[in-house]
């Protein structure tokens, strides 16, 4: 619930929304391959990641790293430049991630 205005003038606007991260095996991302919007180059996107945004990046970064390839993370969804979608799936599996191959 979000608070939008309050009359309350004690009111202390409280930012500290805890997201707790599922573990890798309770995970169910969704692997695409795309180019819409990208200026004819391929990517590939990563869906549903549910938790917070520090655990987010870190898995995009160990992604982008393994893969040697540029990339960011923001909203639930990782973008790995390139046509590296096996590899992404190969690390996934090492990771204990659940995904599915969707899309193209």
């Amino acid at each position: 619930m979000s608070i939008i205005f309050s009359t309350n003038p004690d009111f202390k606007f409280d930012e500290t929304e805890i997201i707790e991260t599922l573990s890798p095996e309770k995970q169910d991302l969704r692997v695409f391959r795309e180019t819409k919007h990208r200026g004819g180059k391929t990517a590939v996107v990563i869906k549903n990641f549910a938790g917070n945004d520090d655990d987010l990046q870190k898995l995009a970064k160990e992604l982008k790293t393994k893969c040697g390839v540029g990339g960011s993370a923001k909203d639930g969804e990782i973008i790995i430049q390139g046509d590296v979608r096996d590899k992404v799936c190969e690390i996934l599996t090492k990771l204990n991630y659940r995904f599915k191959k969707a899309g193209g």
